[in-house]
């Protein structure tokens, strides 16, 4: 059994629904620790909810200064999962990792307990290859990825932004594969803006309109106007920025009361063509131009991020093709994740990791021969990039 299932399956057996770590992260400091790694603790949150967060960096112990500073290399993921289901639906328990068919079973080993593994395995090989390396290489690990956001890497992010801390590759775990490890890398994601719209009227009677005001009457035509406006055109990288109503409510039961309110839940996913002060803008002056009594609540989940090819791309891209002999994909599909913080204060941001298939799912499962390929990618990239930082350093 190799060290990176070894390492899956143990974190696996750890029942670290969010915010619960189940001490995942300690046995990864340990396993850090015995590298030279210097960990440190940012946990968050009250007590109710505590996040755990571990910020873990092995300094290089060069300087370069014809070069600049050296170059930090960060590996970035969550342990803690999504909560099981249905236990009797399961083919085995989803916490007890279970090998079934070529496959290995159990909550978050594709969404992201595998992909830490082979996070650590391959720093270690690598380091065990190269015990000096041109590199600093750091770990940004939290609990709160599956659940509200707030506590987890943002803190992590806004803590190392306020001493001052660089980055300067990162690279998270998440699932981004289709049919095989490597086949798609995510070199962004776009933004995510939630509003909550209230239109108030005048409650009363159904059969004496006259004598009351319809919000739904009244707010049909400014949504019917938002749910076909474009917003912009994208770009080679995102899609146009949709947007799109998740909910609709009001009223009392009743079939005889025109409400005195209705609730609209929408949502932007936005790419880096417009802004969320933008399109707060242009909703507003819809709403406005309909005249209605509103109030409208936002909330701004994340901003787009995008890593151009460069010098993170090339390697991750240059990895998978010396391991898999896979052209991959560039891809900013799909939802949010924690590389919206990062990219706050790391130019270079990319999301690799297993498919993505089964996440969430009853038996959320990696195919076997999909996870050393995966550590391998992981340590060619820190090969690479090394090969890179000694270039510099030379020329």
């Amino acid at each position: 059994m190799s060290p990176t299932l070894q390492l899956a399956q143990a974190l696996i057996a750890r029942p670290s629904v969010t915010p619960s770590d189940a001490d995942c992260l300690d046995l990864i400091a340990q396993r850090l620790q015995a590298l030279g790694f210097i960990n440190e603790r940012m946990d968050s949150g009250p007590e109710s909810f505590r996040v755990s967060n571990l910020w873990s960096k092995r300094p290089s112990g060069h300087t370069n200064a014809a070069q600049g500073a050296i170059k930090t290399v960060v590996f970035a993921g969550h342990t803690d999962v999504v909560p099981t289901g249905p236990l009797a639906q399961w083919g085995s328990d989803p916490f007890v990792p279970t090998l079934r068919d070529g496959k290995l079973y159990g909550r978050g080993a594709s969404d992201m307990k595998t992909s830490i593994a082979a996070f650590v395995v391959a720093v270690e090989e690598f380091l065990a290859h190269t015990p000096a390396p041109l590199l600093d290489i750091a770990f940004l690990l939290t609990s709160d990825e599956e659940g509200p956001s707030v506590d987890g890497t943002k803190v992590v992010v806004e803590r190392l932004a306020a001493r001052g801390e660089r980055l300067d590759y990162c690279i998270v775990g998440e699932p981004t594969s289709v049919k095989r490890t490597g086949d798609m890398i995510k070199n962004g994601r776009r933004g995510t803006l939630s509003g909550k719209l209230t239109v108030r009227g005048i409650q009363g009677h159904i059969a004496y309109p006259h004598l009351a005001r319809n919000p739904i009457h009244q707010a049909v035509p400014a949504l019917t106007e938002l749910a076909a406006m474009r917003w912009d055109e994208g770009n080679a990288f995102f899609p146009p920025t949709s947007w799109q109503m998740s909910n609709i409510h009001g009223g009392t039961g009743a079939s005889n009361i025109i409400p005195g309110e209705v609730t609209i839940d929408f949502n932007f996913r936005f790419c880096t063509e417009s802004t969320a002060e933008s399109l707060k803008q242009r909703v507003h002056a819809v709403l406005d131009r309909h005249e209605l009594e509103y109030e409208l609540q936002w909330t701004l989940g994340g901003q787009p991020f995008l890593t151009p090819p460069g010098e993170l791309v090339q390697a991750v891209q240059e990895a998978i093709a010396q391991e898999t002999g896979l052209g991959t994909e560039l891809s900013t599909t799909g939802g949010t994740s924690d590389g919206r913080f990062i990219a706050t204060l790391c130019p270079q941001v990319i999301e690799l990791g297993p498919p993505n298939a089964s996440i969430h799912k009853i038996d959320e499962h990696i195919a076997l021969a999909d996870i050393e390929p995966l550590k391998n990618i992981y340590r060619r990239t820190l090969e690479l990039l090394e090969a890179q930082a000694r270039a510099g350093a030379a020329a």
